[in-house]
Parts: structure tokens; sequence; C-alpha cells
């Protein structure tokens, strides 16, 4: 459902707020929701590249799990899971696929173009505490 939601959020932002290149981007809006959101403690989301060519060097992989999910959903699957331990706790690692659903998108990623339908150019990378 969050998944749903975070996304549905990007495209109508795309949509009805970005109509040039001096727009704030649907990106940047999403990585401050995702901001707010880790502050006030519910759960973790990265949204990353997973083209090589990343819009902000703060949306590359940084660990074994992302470098994984983008290989995964790369490879075609739509979804990619798994539950670690860290610092005693356990977490639920999650990535789902983001393709470019908007021509709008290639204004500020015109590398986007090349992208076959479906294809992900990037990764929503969720982290979550299991109690």
């Amino acid at each position: 459902m969050l998944d749903d939601i975070y996304k549905t959020t990007v495209v109508l932002i795309t949509d009805k707020y970005v109509n040039d290149e001096d727009d704030f981007p649907a990106g940047s809006a999403a990585i401050a929701l995702f901001d707010a959101i880790k502050k006030k403690g519910w759960h973790e989301v990265r949204l990353l590249d997973a083209t090589g060519d990343p819009y902000d060097e703060e949306n590359t992989a940084r660990d074994d799990f992302d470098h994984e999910a983008i290989k995964q959903l790369k490879s075609g699957k739509s979804y990619y899971e798994q539950v670690i331990e860290k610092d005693g706790k356990r977490e639920l690692r999650a990535a789902t696929p983001v393709p470019v659903v908007m021509q709008k998108c290639t204004m500020c990623h015109p590398h986007y173009k090349h992208a076959k339908k479906g294809e992900p150019i990037g990764l929503l990378s969720y982290t979550l505490s299991i109690e």
C-alpha cells in the first residue's frame, strides 16, 4: 500500500506541478517526504538510481541489499526482500522498481529516453523494523 501511495504521489506531483526544468522536481519532493517519515521514526525509504547515472550521488546504492535489489529488479523481478538482523534487531528490507511512466521525467533525466518500457530506472528501497 505504501509503495503505491509513494509512487502515485510522485506521478501526481510531476503531472500537476512540473512543467519545466526550473520547477521543483517530484523526486526531490519524494526525498523530502521520505526524510520526514524517517525523522518521525516510522520507517526508511530511499529513492535509488538503477541506471548508473544518478541525478544525485545520494541516490546510489549504499549496501549489499541495495546492490542486489537493483540486480534483481533489473532482471525482471517486481519485488525483492530480505529479513536481516542489525544491531540485534530484525528488519525487513524491501525494494520495488521505478520505471519511467511519463515523458516529463526525461526533462531532467534525458538518459531515461533510452529506457525500455517497464525497465526500472530506479527503485524504492525500504527498511522497516520487525517487532
